[in-house]
């Protein structure tokens, strides 16, 4: 008899990793300075700092960061109406 929550497990291991992966990416940074602008970016893109000329600019990380999310929404939107479009 077919089980349709046999793959629930698979589900929540894939979950499980998905997690384990974001909180190492967390942990990880990336370093650019280039032509006086110096940028910090976590590894899961969320930008820890600006620097231009030597003055910390976090106004810009944090409209960068909320942009980023914005668009985070978007895709996460977008996919759902995809989904929900192509099981009709």
């Amino acid at each position: 008899m077919f089980n349709p929550l046999s793959g629930l497990g698979d589900l929540q291991k894939l979950q499980q990793q998905a997690q384990q992966m974001q909180q190492a990416l967390q942990q990880e940074q990336v370093v650019v300075d280039r032509n006086g602008v110096k940028i910090t970016v976590r590894g899961d893109q969320v930008i820890e700092s600006i620097e231009v000329d030597g003055i910390i600019e976090n106004r810009i990380a944090d409209a960068v960061n909320e942009a980023v999310k914005k668009t985070q929404e978007l895709a996460a939107r977008k996919l759902i109406e995809i989904s929900s479009q192509q099981g009709k």
